[in-house]
């Protein structure tokens, strides 16, 4: 009789764990939506994100194949950075990010075209980011093209000539200044992309600042 009630017992033991859902494992955080975030707190999460990878202490969030297959359905990226295409300069390492946290277009320079535009004004209008950030850096390729251009006046060949012919503007109104004339160019043109998408009636409804990466310490800094 004992025995049969140990039998019985360790069936419905097993039983009970073959119907159990599958569901039981722990959820996945990545797959969870982002909750709605305002242009201030995306701004925090980006520079506290920039802190993470500028002090080796990045999480690398977002990565997993759960974040992947939420993504699958639908985006909702909390900010827009537009940036420089400088390798050294990634804004989802930059800013500690992952898969659907930004949308991000780079430009050498960050040069404004019709296209960047349009790519901006679907990340603002469709898909209601609250935040646009115009990421410049130091030792920026294009910004030297420029001056070496303005110094020698000499041919810029082919496509380049848009990247110098945009810059050219922002060297020309710092080269007086004293100091580092790239850093001043830099810091120039930056602030005139983002006051240039400020102007434009497509963005009101977003917040647009503008930063400078710092090669050396991986910091970003808003400018003025």
């Amino acid at each position: 009789m004992a025995s049969n009630r140990r039998a019985f017992l360790a069936a419905t033991a097993v039983g009970a764990l073959a119907a159990a859902p599958a569901s039981a494992a722990p959820a996945d955080p990545d797959a969870r939506p982002r909750p709605p975030v305002t242009a201030r707190s995306a701004l925090a999460d980006l520079l506290a994100g920039n802190r993470r990878y500028a002090t080796g202490k990045a999480r690398h969030p977002h990565e997993s194949n759960g974040r992947r297959h939420a993504l699958a359905a639908g985006q909702h990226p909390f900010a827009v950075v537009v940036g420089c295409i400088d390798s050294r300069v990634p804004p989802e390492l930059a800013f500690d990010q992952g898969l659907g946290d930004l949308i991000c277009i780079r430009t050498a320079g960050q040069v404004l075209d019709e296209a960047v535009l349009a790519s901006i004004q679907y990340g603002v209008q469709e898909l209601h980011i609250p935040l646009v950030l115009v990421l410049g850096h130091e030792r920026c390729g294009a910004v030297a093209a420029t001056l070496d251009h303005l110094r020698t006046d000499t041919p810029v060949p082919g496509h380049l000539e848009l990247l110098v012919d945009e810059i050219a503007p922002a060297a020309l109104r710092t080269r007086h200044l004293p100091g580092d004339w790239a850093e001043h160019t830099m810091r120039a043109n930056t602030v005139w992309v983002r006051d240039a998408i400020r102007a434009d009636p497509a963005f009101t409804s977003a917040h647009i600042t503008a930063a400078r990466f710092d090669l050396d310490t991986g910091l970003v800094s808003l400018l003025p």
